[in-house]
């Protein structure tokens, strides 16, 4: 690599350890400075600090290599995790969410469901589903930045002790960038976070608009056309995926059919009855809900939600867009010819077109902006998950009365001990496909059931919700071990059938135990106190069935009213995913050259955002400080 590329990198490694580090003694006053930020951070900054952390590395590889095989559909599988959870957030969660006060996920959850013994259960699992789901992130990003870094760099960082192989080159890479990273996150907390996420958005912006330049300039319409097909270009779909390629690239339609997404229509109906629950559920106890929980006021959760929407996704696809257009051209042909491509060989398009092809100075820095993609990314889980073990077990079960100091330290034990195990768990993954697959639809899967129903029924309690989150947990975590050891199972069992299934298409399976568990735990059980109830929904007033509760406030105090807007929030959430739709795909059709497609998704954006001035923000602004 150029001198100059390097020193790009260099500077910004330093300069980005530096801000943390200088920022980070404004950390040192207490657990609700060093998780939330002292709700003094401005709700822009945290929403440039979300999108941040959305900019993730790994998941911008697989980005590209589904944008590249399955073409301008592959948005939908954007749905897989799902996307759109962030619309729902923006329109109504957000609020419902920052009204508690709350500093975690696990200590909001005590505010619907009390602080006696089923409260408490509830308190642990959200705790403890946190914590897993950190960890299967980390390992996410340590298999992610690993292959990245090792396609891109030219030194063998193996180790060995003799014959014996220590680490592999990828493995070192990533332990290098880990453990830089962790070492800002955890001496400064959300203000270090926030400010390095502040300043790696930029870079990533930097970035994407100079790739994406570069290959508007240098490729032609007519290069782009000689390899990708009218299918190819088709954002509507049928049941069942075409031919999305020609014939000289057949190795490409063999592998779609490989791929276990042939159904298109299942997988696209499978991820709007995940997405649907699961987006009411709300967001996963990590990085997002922090930023929620971090902003000033009820208001500033609504913008920053939003905000987060507006910036993440045009600059995001303008990068990958460019990348996947200049494989197209240059390494589209060397792929079609392997009789033997997989799944695997997508995940390094991105690495080998940057390798190869963007030339010195811009390669640099897009280098620096994917390096702060993963930064961001990693330091928002590592400052969200210790949370949990600090602030909902160890404060709360074991040293209730100790200092700041002392909180702020086991803070920073348990960053080392969260990042130790998620590196541990990256060791063992086959793929960041496979992680991917793991988190969205699996471990996730086994969240939405009791997340789903904490929002929208009275009776549901602290029991219902533990054994809800616990089951899937157990059966998410099973799938992860058959998928793992799948190559152990003998050909027809059942095993090595269930074994074989893409993860979406088990998400029904695991919400089925998952809404057992609740509904045996909620109606086996007392239900919740009610005035624990009656102080949940006056203070929140969510939608659903709460019938009970209602009319002993609405005795109590005759003004009292419920909130009805369940239809107009999910109109506004449909609005808000087409106008979510129209940023991912409008520089996808601008960068290879579709013109007329690009002109109908930038009507679709300008007047879906006019509808939503009318239907959602003049909506927050009415909200009292």
């Amino acid at each position: 690599m150029n001198s100059i590329d390097v020193s790009i990198i260099v500077f910004y490694i330093l300069l980005t350890i530096g801000i943390g580090v200088w920022i980070s003694r404004k950390a040192s006053q207490g657990l609700d400075d060093y998780f939330l930020g002292g709700n003094s951070i401005k709700w822009y900054y945290l929403g440039l600090s979300n999108g941040s952390g959305m900019f993730d590395v790994s998941g911008t590889a697989w980005m590209v290599g589904v944008l590249f095989l399955y073409g301008v559909k592959s948005f939908f599988f954007m749905w897989l995790w799902p996307i759109w959870n962030q619309i729902f957030v923006m329109m109504f969660l957000a609020v419902w969410i920052r009204k508690s006060n709350t500093m975690t996920g696990s200590e909001w959850i005590l505010t619907r469901f009390g602080n006696d013994k089923a409260g408490k259960a509830s308190h642990i699992i959200v705790a403890v589903f946190a914590i897993i789901s950190t960890i299967g992130f980390i390992a996410y990003f340590f298999e992610g930045i690993g292959k990245f870094m090792t396609i891109i760099l030219p030194w063998d960082l193996a180790l060995h002790f003799g014959d014996l192989m220590l680490l592999n080159s990828e493995q070192s890479y990533a332990l290098l960038i880990i453990f830089l990273t962790t070492i800002y996150t955890i001496k400064g907390g959300m203000f270090s976070v926030v400010a390095t996420e502040v300043l790696q958005y930029g870079i990533m912006v930097i970035s994407g608009l100079l790739v994406a330049s570069y290959a508007f300039i240098n490729y032609t319409d007519v290069q782009i056309n000689s390899v990708i097909t009218e299918e190819w270009k088709n954002v509507f779909f049928s049941a069942e995926l075409g031919s999305h390629w020609g014939d000289k690239f057949q190795a490409f339609n063999n592998l779609i059919d490989t791929e276990g997404y042939k159904m298109f229509g299942s997988l696209v109906g499978m991820s709007l009855f995940k997405g649907f629950f699961a987006s009411i559920a709300g967001p996963t106890p990590s990085y997002d809900l922090q930023r929620i929980l971090s902003t000033k006021s009820v208001k500033e959760a609504a913008y920053m939600s939003g905000f987060t929407n507006l910036i993440l996704f045009i600059p995001r696809y303008l990068l990958i867009a460019g990348i996947v257009v200049i494989a197209l051209v240059t390494l589209a042909p060397e792929m079609a010819a392997n009789p033997h491509l997989t799944g695997a060989d997508l995940e390094v398009i991105m690495p080998k077109v940057i390798n190869l092809h963007i030339p010195v100075g811009i390669k640099g820095l897009l280098l620096a902006g994917l390096l702060a993609a993963f930064m961001s990314t990693f330091s928002a889980f590592v400052n969200a998950g210790p949370a949990y073990i600090v602030n909902d077990l160890y404060k709360k079960y074991f040293k209730a009365n100790e200092t700041s100091a002392h909180y702020i330290k086991i803070s920073q034990i348990a960053s080392f001990i969260v990042v130790g195990l998620g590196v541990f768990m990256g060791f063992f993954a086959d793929s960041i496909n496979s992680l991917t697959l793991w988190i969205t639809s699996a471990l996730f899967g086994g969240y939405v059931a009791a997340n789903f129903l904490k929002w929208i029924w009275w009776r549901f309690n602290g029991w219902g919700y533990f054994w809800g989150m616990f089951s899937g947990l157990v059966v998410a975590s099973l799938e992860f071990v058959l998928d793992q050891n799948k190559a152990n199972f003998a050909p027809g069992t059942l095993l090595h059938t269930i074994s074989g299934m893409q993860a979406i298409y088990l998400f029904p399976v695991i919400l089925a135990f998952s809404t057992l568990g609740c509904i045996l735990g909620t109606f086996l059980s007392k239900p919740t106190d009610m005035e624990v109830l009656k102080s949940f929904y006056t203070n929140v007033r969510p939608w659903g069935f709460w019938k009970p509760v209602y009319n002993i406030l609405k005795s109590e105090n005759q003004n009292f009213e419920k909130n009805d807007d369940f239809w107009k929030d999910m109109l506004n959430c449909v609005i808000g995913i087409v106008w979510q739709s129209s940023m991912i795909v409008l520089p996808v059709f601008f960068i290879i050259r579709d013109y007329p497609k690009a002109i109908i998704s930038l009507v679709v954006f300008l007047a879906t955002s006019i509808i939503l001035k009318y239907t959602w923000l003049d909506k927050v602004r009415k909200i009292a400080d």
